[in-house]
């Protein structure tokens, strides 16, 4: 078991709950953005050790963030 937590951001909701449910196996704590904005907030917020982050989100993209 880990205690590394990672932020997914993805705007597929789909693939934000399979990248999920893979890492919460491997034992991950996982948080998920929808959009460039909730990314920058939870990335503040929540300091995560990894983030898996989509490059085309609705507002700001993914290389802004």
């Amino acid at each position: 078991m880990t205690n590394k937590h990672v932020l997914v951001v993805d705007d597929d909701k789909k693939t934000v709950e399979l990248v999920k449910l893979y890492l919460e196996r491997d034992g991950y704590k996982v948080n998920t953005a929808f959009d460039g904005n909730e990314a920058l907030r939870l990335f503040r917020e929540l300091h995560p050790d990894l983030i898996v982050l989509d490059l085309m989100l609705p507002g700001i993209d993914g290389r802004e963030v």
